[in-house]
């Protein structure tokens, strides 16, 4: 009779925390769109319907290029995963689109871990919290790498080399503090317990599934770098595939180093898209309606589709 009270309680818990993610991802998309003093509503739903070029063969771009995006990365965590459990892709993408919602009000998305781990037994759990590590380790390094090379050519074309250096001693810092790290742990792993299981696990990980994961990255930063030039396109900026694209990587570069709530990633990514197109002369507001759209299409929609998967999934309390 306990347990089975026990288990009911449990049982509400768990949709009361469901019900606290799918709400609470409503409530900050509504707060995003409605109360940034940066960007208005009003002007970016005109700024729409004015716009003769965004129309229904647009808007059907954009969702391809976001189901690409998602794809790749749904691929990434389907070959992640596999030495663990053999998912399908479906089971993938259910894992994928919960995880995001669920990490929509967590520092650097940190909640995307444990709602991935929470489809797994517990005896894997450890190991899938350092596979998905691996997956966004590779699309952070994907980001730094093209978007140092774009921020040194973005700066030399308009003469703001203190900040392309600057940015570039950031860089190599990183690079170097990451290769002391494992070689510290190669080194001394034998001393430290938890290093010993961290050195053990990183090489269980083949290169070939590295290679892929880097290569899946690629592709993934490649995609949503041109559905934005895409957008400038839509709203007939006049600038070069290149320095579109050098823009646009040094925008992501720059967000990507500094930490912030996954919500206010939009605000970030406006706020630095600003900067890097004042150079260009860009109008602020057409800056921030594409970055607004760039976060409806990337997160919103993704998180809305993942908000469905939150609801149906099944805790295991027996486990």
């Amino acid at each position: 009779m306990y347990n089975s009270h026990s288990y009911k309680i449990k049982q509400f818990l768990a949709l009361g925390i469901k019900l606290f993610i799918v709400i609470g991802c409503g409530y900050f998309i509504w707060l995003k769109l409605t109360s940034n003093s940066a960007f208005s509503f009003s002007e970016f739903y005109h700024n729409l319907i004015k716009n003769d070029n965004f129309k229904a063969k647009n808007i059907v771009i954009l969702l391809l290029f976001s189901i690409l995006n998602h794809y790749f990365e749904i691929l990434k965590w389907q070959n992640l995963v596999f030495p663990i459990k053999k998912i399908s892709f479906l089971a993938a993408t259910k894992q994928s689109l919960a995880s995001l919602t669920a990490s929509l009000i967590t520092p650097n998305r940190i909640g995307e871990y444990g709602a991935k781990a929470l489809y797994y037994k517990k005896q894997y759990r450890k190991q899938v919290v350092g596979l998905n590590f691996v997956g966004n380790f590779y699309q952070l390094l994907t980001t730094l790498f093209f978007g140092c090379i774009g921020f040194i050519l973005f700066s030399k074309e308009q003469s703001i080399h203190i900040y392309s250096y600057a940015i570039f001693k950031i860089i190599v810092f990183l690079v170097i503090v990451g290769v002391l790290f494992f070689v510290v742990i190669k080194k001394y792993s034998y001393r430290i317990k938890y290093l010993q299981k961290t050195t053990h696990f990183l090489s269980k990980i083949s290169i070939k599934l590295h290679l892929k994961i880097a290569m899946l990255s690629c592709i993934r930063f490649f995609i949503f770098v041109n559905q934005f030039y895409f957008l400038l396109l839509i709203f007939k900026v006049d600038i070069s595939y290149y320095m579109a694209i050098i823009a646009i990587v040094s925008i992501y570069l720059i967000a990507s180093i500094i930490p912030m709530l996954s919500i206010f990633d939009v605000v970030l990514k406006g706020t630095v898209a600003i900067w890097i197109f004042s150079f260009l002369s860009l109008n602020a507001n057409t800056v921030l309606t594409i970055t607004t759209l760039m976060w409806l299409f990337n997160f919103v929609i993704p998180a809305i589709i993942g908000s469905y998967f939150v609801l149906q999934f099944k805790t295991n309390f027996k486990e």
